[in-house]
């Protein structure tokens, strides 16, 4: 008898790599292709599928208790946050992610943002192409070394941001009060408090994974402890921040300017204020992406299937 594995979303052009990992290491498999936006529809999608690969869908505790065969739920990058992988290990279903496919681009991109930021890159760009040559609208800038750089969060990619800004002759601070201080030591990064982190930072950039407990520990507050010569920079989840907060401090000055790679509301409603701001980068969700980091994400979710399908142990397990 064989497998049935659903794709519950996909924004790609093609899923060979995916189907050609699945294909070799299952004996006989069926694919199921949807794009699902609600509950409803992915229970419909979902009915007897043994393993699920999933992007953007929400998997939640009513579309978990509706599965009868499911084995496996996989999703394509890091962040889990569209899975309730409580309800999924209660059903005993295993909830896997791919942690490590793009450390370099992420990392690279924090590293651009902040760059583009500081040097006001993109203003400039805009007032050229639109007429105004003059140095002076960019003003003030400040020379990178000696300033300080704070990471809100410390695991693999801040780390490997940390490395790239010190190359830089910037002094790298963090909050991650999960990481021992001897790995921040070995990094030569102090660990400090969040609101300490953002009275002393020049500027700030956000690597939490978006979990209960993050949502939103970015806000009004810690807004208040910022320079205003500080900038704020977000390569993980839009939520992490509460952005109610953000453009109120960029509106009233607290703070020089965000580089945005994630927002709260993905794609960015049109009448959102920071479409407006001169002093806001924005892109959209591109931080993760290159050609290698695609396919590297695409067969090794795939693989974490196969794996589980076929009774292995993946290697990438979310533990709930």
């Amino acid at each position: 008898m064989g497998f049935k594995v659903l794709f519950t979303d996909f924004e790609f052009k093609t899923l060979e790599p995916e189907e050609k990992v699945l294909k070799e290491h299952l004996n006989d498999v069926e694919f199921i292709y949807a794009q699902c936006k609600t509950e409803e529809e992915v229970i419909e999608a979902s009915k007897d599928a043994d393993g699920i690969i999933n992007q953007y869908a929400p998997i939640t505790r009513k579309v978990i208790e509706s599965f009868t065969k499911c084995k496996v739920i996989a999703r394509y990058g890091v962040g889990v946050n569209t899975i309730d992988v409580p309800a999924a290990t209660e059903k005993g279903i295993t909830v896997c992610n791919v942690t490590d496919y793009c450390l370099d681009e992420v990392s690279d991109h924090a590293m651009a943002l902040l760059l583009a930021a500081a040097r006001k890159v993109t203003l400039l760009n805009n007032h050229v192409k639109s007429g105004t040559w003059d140095f002076k609208v960019g003003t003030p800038i400040y020379r990178l070394r000696g300033r300080k750089l704070g990471l809100v969060g410390l695991g693999q990619i801040p780390q490997q941001v940390a490395k790239k800004a010190q190359a830089f002759g910037l002094k790298v601070i963090a909050y991650d009060p999960f990481i021992p201080k001897e790995v921040a030591a070995g990094l030569n990064v102090e660990l400090v408090e969040l609101n300490e982190l953002c009275s002393q930072s020049d500027y700030i950039s956000v690597h939490a994974p978006l979990i209960a407990a993050t949502e939103g520990m970015v806000g009004e507050e810690q807004f208040k402890h910022m320079k205003k010569e500080a900038f704020i920079i977000n390569t993980a989840r839009g939520p992490v921040i509460d952005e109610k907060a953000l453009i109120k401090a960029l509106q009233n000055n607290e703070i020089a300017g965000a580089a945005l790679d994630v927002v709260e509301q993905e794609p960015i409603e049109a009448d959102n204020p920071l479409l407006e701001m001169e002093q806001v980068i924005l892109n959209p969700h591109v931080a993760w992406y290159s050609e290698e980091s695609q396919i590297e994400l695409k067969q090794k979710t795939a693989q974490n299937v196969a794996d589980v399908l076929s009774g292995d142990v993946p290697k990438y397990v979310v533990r709930a």
